[in-house]
């Protein structure tokens, strides 16, 4: 009888440790939405980015991208902006998810597929926060496969900057909204 009572102690205690292990690894995972780049740009800011509508795709010969873009942005896109030459308005967002790319096993043709996340690359604009970078600010968040993470890129919200500044005249945006 005694060593019955002591076997189940033993299982108990071994049911805790797992248990508690568990949870403390559950733990040592970063929430995305708590990560923020220097200088202010957080993940918070663009939750929900998931559910956003497709502005475009592009490809470079690194990454697939799938562009999309906040309910603001849309409406302004629908609304004829950049082509007419008004500027997007505050609270617009893009959110750029990239993936490197592979070729499809499965298809009769040749096609590149997603692979596995890259990074997320978020753009808001905020005419008054971001005066002087032409109103918007930008954020990489770069994605750990092996642990299912997210951690910000050091660059700070001025990181789009000095590409963007290409496409000024477009309120420094380089896709347009794709017919459908």
């Amino acid at each position: 009888m005694r060593s019955i009572a002591s076997l189940l102690m033993l299982n108990f205690a071994v049911v805790l440790v797992v248990l508690g292990a568990g949870a403390i690894s559950a733990q040592q995972k970063p929430d995305k939405y708590s990560l923020k780049v220097p200088d202010g740009l957080a993940f918070a800011d663009f939750r929900g980015y998931e559910d956003w509508q497709v502005v475009s795709i592009a490809r470079t010969d690194e990454v697939l991208k799938v562009i999309v873009a906040n309910p603001v942005m849309i409406e302004a896109y629908k609304a004829g902006v950049p082509g007419n030459g008004k500027p997007f308005p505050d609270g617009s967002k893009i959110a750029k998810i990239q993936w490197i790319p592979k070729k499809s096993t499965e298809a009769p043709f040749d096609v590149s597929v997603p692979d596995h996340l890259k990074d997320l690359f978020f753009i808001e604009k905020d005419s008054k926060r971001f005066a002087d970078i032409g109103g918007w600010g930008y954020a990489l968040f770069d994605y750990d496969s092996a642990a299912d993470t997210f951690k910000p890129n050091g660059s700070g919200v001025n990181c789009g900057t000095q590409c963007h500044t290409i496409v000024k005249a477009k309120d420094y945006i380089f896709h347009p909204y794709q017919k459908r």
